[in-house]
């Protein structure tokens, strides 16, 4: 059996380990758009954190900052002022629509309509943050898929867009994380900008080509992952709420 010195001196060095990678792979990940992929791609992995699990602990960290930190982002005045301006034309349309398919689901809209305001901000609330963070994280290979097309005949395979997908989205979320915890309005302008210059620059580093295609192909890619993911989001809230 292990003495406490040998458990606690591995401890340690386990820990100082893991800290070191976490350090590094931040460095690269907030100030060297692209380069923490083209160091998985080239096979120099030990000393960074696995794509997965950065992408999953800055998405979930979002996502706790969303429900729970002080400037959430979803505010209560916005939703009531949404929920009473959509709810009221577009009731009669939707379960007209929702009748002709299933009669419960109809019954469920008038239910949902019927509710305080309070009432639905809550359950709008629970169903965001229940079902949410998955759909991003299960169109993760749609963003991979995106760039494949994009990048037909450049030799990539499917894996390296997926590890692409990964350090870009996780970049992306540690940088909402932050402007949502940052006070300062200088500071939130900075963080929005670096955002949106991040990835057409990453995008140059690790593929190559010409600034220009690459500046169309960024635009392409965020065009059509936008609707997807809006679409994709909005359709499953909408089943989310009238299903479940």
């Amino acid at each position: 059996m292990a003495s406490a010195r040998e458990f606690l001196h591995e401890f340690i060095g386990h820990y100082i380990a893991l800290e070191g990678k976490l350090w590094q792979s931040l460095a690269l990940l907030l100030f060297r758009p692209g380069r923490l992929t083209t160091e998985y791609i080239a096979g120099r992995r030990a000393r960074y954190v696995q794509p997965l699990r950065i992408y999953l602990t800055f998405s979930i960290l979002f996502f706790a900052l969303l429900k729970f930190g002080p400037h959430q982002l979803i505010e209560k005045d916005a939703l009531a002022s949404q929920t009473t301006t959509a709810s009221e034309p577009g009731k009669v349309r939707v379960t007209t629509n929702l009748g002709t398919i299933n009669p419960a689901w109809e019954a469920r809209v008038h239910q949902i309509a019927a509710m305080p305001k309070s009432q639905s901000i809550g359950l709008f609330k629970s169903i965001f943050f229940s079902y949410v963070p998955y759909v991003m994280f299960l169109l993760m290979p749609v963003f991979a898929l995106y760039l494949k097309l994009l990048y037909l005949g450049s030799g990539r395979h499917y894996g390296e867009h997926m590890l692409f997908a990964l350090h870009s989205n996780a970049f992306a979320f540690l940088m909402l994380g932050l402007i949502q915890s940052v006070p300062w309005t200088w500071l939130n302008t900075a963080l929005m900008l670096w955002l949106l210059a991040y990835l057409p620059v990453a995008m140059q580093r690790v593929y190559g080509g010409r600034k220009l295609a690459t500046g169309v192909r960024w635009a392409v890619l965020m065009s059509i992952y936008v609707i997807t993911a809006a679409a994709v989001i909005t359709g499953t809230l909408f089943a989310a709420s009238v299903v479940f």
